[in-house]
């Protein structure tokens, strides 16, 4: 029994491979590879980052053939070409320890394009869920996924990782936070409605932050975006109001001219009665002109400021990383063990069956050349299954208490060759 992932994800296959790979309900394709004789189970991953298979199988190369061609003809679609050389040069393959190893990282974000991000967690268990709903998912696969997200919870529980955001969106919004420690009694003005603006937005009310308007040029995307987050929509041309109204502004708009000049700002601040803004521009080219950071309380902090600390924080997440990956080694030793101690059960299971026969024939041939009473053949009926339980008792204890460990399939190995449990002529011998 061998487990076996094939995948590609965002470091191995450009984003249009992965689209043209993705799939939206995994079930039919999961019922159709444990139809087949060479996959036990499966389960399907399938994000906007990766594509990923992982099977039980007990026929290894067969169901590496299989998978192949689930990528090649199941995935794409019939109006989707997707060449050999395509595939070759995208996916990668991991087994046994590898596989679990690598599904343990996936569902702790340790593989992610953005370490620590939480959403991949709540993907592997909707994909685990299909394929268990689906019947695709056994105890195998089942036991994996469930340590998966134990893991997962112990990386994020024992680590720092996930606390440090590193997009710069969202370490616009933790400077925020920093500056004022609680913004829910704050007022925000974001200014543009694209997708770093709407990152933002979730970030902020995520956080607490209450009262929000969004100002766009145009104002039915305004709207838009506002009333998706509970905000407040509004023009570019009541902008002097607004910022006279507000404790942060959060710009990222298009155009090669900034939208916050001094006159703005000068006009603004006239309302404000000294108190201090705080003015956030991610904005490529700067929509803030920097001359504003002059103005009295306004403080500045424009892309290179959160881009710096963006990248502090992703030092800081590598770091964490190195303790999240001891812990991963030690979880996925844990399951090694359990899987070992499940393969245990068969090899035991087959030896006592072994012993039994040899015990049973040659009792049988020795009865046919002595007469013994009903007594007399119990007598002897026990004592050599006695005989057979005291030979027995030492290495299938021994094989019991090694099963718990990883290095315990090489006694297990040892007792199928020196018992010939794998030989179907041992008992004739």
């Amino acid at each position: 029994m061998r487990i076996v992932l094939l995948g590609m994800n965002h470091r191995t296959a450009p984003l249009d491979l992965r689209e043209r790979l993705a799939v939206h309900d995994p079930a039919p394709v999961l019922q159709k590879l444990v139809a087949c004789d060479e996959i036990d189970e499966a389960v399907l991953i399938s994000t906007c980052n990766r594509v990923e298979v992982v099977v039980v199988t007990r026929s290894y190369d067969a169901a590496r053939l299989r998978l192949r061609s689930i990528f090649a003809r199941e995935l794409a679609s019939d109006s989707i070409e997707v060449s050999t050389s395509e595939l070759d040069a995208c996916l990668y393959e991991h087994v046994d320890g590898d596989a679990m190893r690598h599904v343990l990282r996936v569902a702790s974000s340790l593989d992610s394009m953005v370490v620590g991000e939480p959403q991949i967690l709540g993907q592997t268990k909707d994909a685990c869920r299909v394929a268990t709903e689906c019947g695709a998912a056994g105890p195998i696969l089942g036991r994996l996924f469930q340590h998966a997200f134990a893991t997962a919870k112990r990386v994020r529980s024992e680590t720092r990782i996930a606390e440090r955001p590193v997009s710069v969106a969202r370490v616009a919004v933790d400077l925020a936070r920093q500056i004022f420690e609680n913004l829910a009694d704050k007022q925000a003005l974001l200014i543009g409605a694209g997708e770093m603006i709407e990152l933002a937005l979730e970030s902020l009310r995520k956080h607490g932050l209450e009262s929000i308007r969004v100002a766009n040029r145009t104002p039915e995307r305004a709207q838009e975006l506002a009333a998706r987050f509970g905000a407040t929509a509004h023009g570019l041309d009541g902008l002097t109001e607004l910022i006279a109204e507000v404790d942060v502004v959060l710009i990222s708009i298009g155009g090669d001219d900034p939208i916050l000049t001094v006159e703005l700002l000068e006009r603004a601040l006239a309302s404000r009665w000294g108190r201090p803004l705080f003015v956030i521009d991610i904005g490529v080219p700067r929509n803030a002109d920097p001359a504003i950071n002059k103005l009295d309380p306004v403080y500045l902090y424009d892309i290179d400021d959160l881009a710096s600390l963006a990248r502090k924080n992703a030092d800081e997440r590598q770091r964490e990383g190195v303790l999240a990956e001891s812990i991963i080694e030690e979880q996925h030793q844990r399951f090694e063990g359990w899987l070992t101690a499940l393969r245990a059960i068969p090899t035991i299971k087959h030896l006592r069956e072994r012993v039994e026969s040899i015990r049973v024939d040659e009792l049988e041939r020795a009865l046919r050349r002595i007469s013994l009473d009903d007594d007399q053949r119990e007598a002897v009926e026990a004592l050599t299954k006695s005989i057979v339980n005291k030979i027995l008792h030492a290495p299938v204890s021994k094989l019991r208490r090694e099963a718990e460990h990883e290095e315990g399939i090489v006694y297990l190995e040892a007792a199928r060759a020196l018992f010939g449990l794998d030989d179907e002529t041992s008992d004739e011998e």
